[in-house]
């Protein structure tokens, strides 16, 4: 792995060969690692992980249907004062 590597694979899996998993043995193999190699804590981490993103993904969906935009989208041109 070379030095300016992230934690996790930054290629997307939707990129790749669907019968490679490569990607998800090396994602699976640095969790671990990051979690000293407890897989309690590991599978911990994942589910805290993903809760939160359902959290953010939820608030998100809540803010668009309500109207919001993220200012970048909303005005493209940015802030010209």
């Amino acid at each position: 792995m070379s030095a300016s590597s992230s934690a996790f694979p930054s290629a997307s899996p939707l990129d790749s060969d669907p019968l490679d998993n490569s990607h998800y043995e090396q994602a699976c193999d640095q969790a671990i690692a990051m979690c000293d190699g407890n897989l309690r804590s590991t599978i911990k981490a994942l589910i805290m992980a993903n809760e939160y993103l359902e959290t953010e993904l939820t608030e998100l969906q809540a803010a668009i249907s309500s109207g919001c935009m993220p200012k970048k989208l909303a005005d493209p041109a940015g802030d010209a004062a």
